[in-house]
């Protein structure tokens, strides 16, 4: 998943750059703001969570942190503008979060988590199949 996310961030923001279509610059504010809950949620499982929910946290944190840092290299060169933070859906994901422990934490993270990479993979073969951009697309 850490790879489909880097290229899919690096795709979406070389749309930008070129003056593409709304539909690219939607799907990379949707990308980026998705990379941010991914890194504040798996902060909080890193420190909430059972010693799986806590590895993932990690590894979840690690990779989209990764892929931050790349998305901002690659805004800067293409001079567009990311949001700085999150959209008032993912703060409420996160604010639910903040207030589980135990158990409840651990499924509600665990769904949370199926729920936004089925999201990113739906929205990336959204792009693939209607975007603008036939690079882009392949």
């Amino acid at each position: 998943m850490k790879i489909f996310s880097a290229v899919a961030l690096a795709c979406a923001l070389v749309g930008v750059a070129h003056g593409q279509s709304t539909s690219t610059q939607i799907s990379s504010l949707k990308v980026a703001i998705s990379d941010m809950f991914e890194v504040q949620s798996g902060k909080l499982a890193s420190k909430k969570g059972n010693a799986n929910v806590k590895t993932f946290g990690q590894m979840m944190v690690k990779d989209h942190t990764k892929t931050t840092s790349e998305l901002k290299g690659l805004a800067a060169k293409a001079k567009a503008k990311l949001p700085t933070e999150m959209d008032a859906e993912h703060r409420k994901k996160l604010d639910q979060l903040q207030k589980l422990d135990g158990d409840e934490f651990n499924s509600t993270y665990a769904s949370m988590q199926v729920q936004a990479h089925e999201e990113a993979v739906k929205l990336f073969d959204l792009y693939s199949r209607s975007g603008h951009d036939a690079v882009l697309k392949a």
